[in-house]
């Protein structure tokens, strides 16, 4: 994964993003590496994105641009609802989800459920930026499996957001269509779901199939996309599932204005207009 030679700008830190590419970083020096009892993590102060965690060799998140993604796996779904009250994060370990859920004065607690406890401890050391509000006193941090929690817990949670990795190792079942169903049965009554479900470009399968499963639970099922740069291809979907309220009718002016760096109500409306190639995937 790194290639250190003796000049510290001979230092690389390369994700095989697909089997045919790659994406190489620049990096000063890297700041921890270790093999957890779940993934293999590094900590790598990289020159384009700063900052950058690794978890089996795959970029997790950047200092440049994780606001990118943790808005948009929370803003449109919180904003969709109108009054969330209890929330979940299931992975997210590095706490950048719960960062911005606490941001809502509705939301009375906020469960983030990490089965790798070392994902949120060098969070806490090497990205605070990120993990500021880890020790919030509405945040409660669970280290335990998230597919086993939802399974235990029925009309629980208004807002569900599935922070995974991608759909290998410990993720793999944080794709499956039983997973989808006990969050369902987890929601209260108006709940929402959203999770991140990779490239466009390079995960067309899954994306069809997620949405695919999905929408044979959910009332609504909706695909949005966003654009960050250290991911494959720039361009990423996250998929909703809602019991009634349906983001497409998200009216702008009840927007709290909440500081944010790339979700609007702008955004959000324009997130879900989708380019033909990805309506085709969900036909």
């Amino acid at each position: 994964m790194f290639d250190q030679k003796k000049h510290v700008f001979d230092l690389w830190a390369t994700e095989d993003q697909t089997p045919t590419m790659r994406l190489s970083l620049q990096a000063a020096r890297t700041l921890h590496t270790e093999q957890t009892p779940y993934q293999h993590l590094a900590v790598v102060d990289t020159l384009p994105f700063g900052r950058v965690l690794f978890l089996d060799g795959i970029i997790q998140t950047t200092i440049k641009d994780e606001f990118v993604y943790h808005e948009m796996i929370t803003h449109p779904a919180l904003n969709t609802h109108g009054n969330p009250k209890q929330a979940l994060v299931i992975g997210g370990g590095d706490g950048g989800t719960i960062r911005e859920i606490i941001k809502y004065p509705t939301i009375e607690k906020a469960t983030l459920v990490e089965i790798d406890a070392r994902v949120v401890e060098n969070a806490r050391e090497y990205l605070p930026e990120i993990s500021c509000a880890l020790d919030d006193p509405k945040v409660e941090v669970r280290y335990e499996d998230g597919i086993k929690h939802v399974q235990e817990r029925k009309n629980t949670y208004d807002i569900i957001c599935v922070d995974s990795t991608d759909p290998i190792g410990p993720a793999v079942g944080l794709f499956a269509k039983e997973f989808y169903q006990n969050i369902y049965e987890a929601l209260t009554e108006d709940g929402i779901f959203v999770a991140q479900t990779e490239s466009p470009w390079f995960n067309q399968e899954l994306i069809r199939r997620v949405h695919k499963d999905i929408s044979s639970i959910f009332p609504i099922t909706r695909v949005m996309l966003a654009f960050i740069p250290s991911y494959p291809g720039g361009m990423w979907t996250f998929t909703m599932g809602s019991k009634k309220h349906d983001p497409l009718e998200f009216v702008a002016d009840k927007f709290p204005g909440y500081e944010t760096r790339y979700y609007t109500p702008e955004i959000h409306k324009a997130a879900f207009q989708l380019p033909p190639f990805v309506q085709e995937l969900l036909k």
